[in-house]
């Protein structure tokens, strides 16, 4: 019996998305995927996930930043729990961290993501027991 709920994959790195959905699939969610910020938000208004993974530097450095403030914005989607994956805390002097301005995102993940981790974030953000 599945689990019937969705998850939106959005990186721009194709064997991230692949390893990611595999493991995500194996455990019972539906995975959907887009390479970008407008996929991601074209994904989204097609039909609405249950969580959206979603990497923060893709075409643009502002690409996940952008996304993520769009979504918090709508009165649709502002609801839809966001996970941010990023590397970009190992190259900047200063830590990210959500904040409900600037990254407004549930948990923010660093590359390289331990699958059992992600998997385990997106089990408690959608309510799913071990």
């Amino acid at each position: 019996m599945g689990w019937d709920k969705t998850v939106l994959l959005v990186d721009d790195d194709a064997d991230f998305v692949e390893m990611n959905r595999a493991l995500l699939t194996e455990n019972g969610y539906t995975v959907r995927v887009a390479f970008n910020g407008k996929q991601c938000l074209d994904e989204v208004e097609r039909k609405r996930p249950d969580l959206i993974i979603l990497d923060m530097v893709m075409e643009s450095p502002n690409d996940g930043f952008d996304v993520s403030r769009e979504l918090r914005n709508s009165e649709i989607t502002r609801t839809i729990p966001l996970v941010m994956i990023t590397s970009v805390n190992d190259s900047i002097p200063f830590r990210l961290e959500p904040d409900h301005t600037w990254l407004p995102v549930d948990a923010l993940l660093e590359k390289p993501v331990d699958p059992q981790l992600l998997l385990a974030m997106v089990n408690k953000a959608l309510g799913r027991e071990p």
